[in-house]
């Protein structure tokens, strides 16, 4: 179910649009793009990915690019960090781009600008810095893939998307930094704005036998811990919330490897009380928007002393949750903080 929070401020003239869309592929007899967006094979693609004819053929002078865009009219530009056999880039390319009405939007407002974060060829970033795509992936810390950066005109970083998000959320994003919302609001802030709008009955949570029950004292400044903490933020009537909880988290291998962690479950919109792992008193709602999250389900991993490793706060299938887990439960993360290196060290490309 689409809920107003992950709605925003959309206009109902651009809801409606959106909905038609996704329903025409289902009238035809295939299956609709929000129903795709959740629901897909995430392990990597045996051909490789080609690029929408429309993202533009730069020479990796991201300052020339800006310049270009601001002179034909438009917001800025989106680098867009992707892998050639990435399946959840598959998903942005065929699903969301498979819309015309987001195309249409994106290539009035934005060039886009294609970073293959394995090349070794050169780029210049905006502020002028030559690195190889691969060295500027793991600088900007792209730990999953499709990763969207928004320079606006000034080539100030106006919004940063990490992964695959399905075509609502990825079209208020587009509106968020086209219509300037950027300067004056978060991007959750956005989105939430629109709860005032409409409403929906809370839905109960999904459980599962490895949470651990309330009060949360989460607290592990004074005392570390023995074991890694999972924070789940997720929400009622949540249909991305149900499909984790349906299909990778019934996964036996995924369920032993969360099975060996500390877990905590918390509805981002609540008032419950808790302890974060920093020591710092706060409600989940709280912590939920100090943390930027828009997306449910998020799931955040905290080390043994409080220190948060690594968000996973995007779609998200069973070859990635996977992966992410074996980092996590190796305690790789003791000796490699940067989770895209770590997989550049052990996947080669294949993740």
């Amino acid at each position: 179910m689409i809920t107003t929070r992950a709605i925003g401020r959309f206009s109902i003239t651009c809801l409606l649009a959106l909905l038609l869309a996704w329903l025409q592929p289902a009238l035809a007899g295939e299956p609709a793009g929000e129903m795709d967006a959740f629901s897909f094979d995430d392990t990597p693609l045996q051909q490789p990915l080609h690029y929408p004819s429309w993202f533009k053929e730069s020479f990796l002078d991201l300052g020339d690019d800006l310049q270009e865009a601001v002179a034909e009219g438009k917001k800025g530009i989106v680098v867009y960090f992707g892998q050639k056999r990435c399946a959840y880039c598959r998903m942005l390319m065929e699903v969301n781009f498979g819309l015309p009405d987001i195309v249409e939007y994106t290539r009035r407002h934005f060039d886009v600008i294609a970073v293959d974060i394995w090349s070794v060829t050169e780029v210049t970033d905006v502020q002028g810095e030559i690195l190889t795509e691969r060295d500027f992936a793991l600088r900007e810390r792209t730990n999953f893939t499709p990763s969207l950066v928004f320079y606006d005109a000034d080539g100030r970083e106006a919004l940063r998307l990490r992964g695959y998000y399905p075509p609502y959320q990825f079209r208020a994003a587009l509106e968020y930094v086209a219509d300037d919302h950027y300067k004056k609001e978060s991007f959750p802030e956005y989105l939430a704005r629109g709860e005032d709008t409409m409403k929906f009955e809370p839905g109960e949570l999904n459980e599962e036998g490895f949470f651990s029950s309330p009060p949360h004292n989460l607290d592990r400044s004074r005392f570390p811990a023995r074991r890694p903490l999972v924070v789940f933020f997720e929400q009622g009537e949540c249909h991305a919330c149900d499909v984790l909880h349906g299909d990778p988290l019934r996964d036996p291998t995924i369920s032993r490897l969360f099975g060996r962690m500390d877990n905590v479950q918390l509805d981002m919109w609540a008032d419950t009380p808790l302890v974060t792992p920093g020591g710092r008193r706060t409600t989940a709602k709280r912590w939920a928007e100090e943390l930027g999250l828009f997306y449910a389900p998020s799931l955040i991993f905290f080390d043994e002393h409080g220190g948060e490793i690594l968000q996973v706060d995007s779609v998200v299938r069973f070859f990635r949750l996977r992966n992410v887990l074996s980092y996590i439960d190796s305690r790789d993360y003791q000796r490699e903080p940067n989770f895209q290196r770590w997989r550049v060290e052990h996947y080669k490309g294949m993740f």
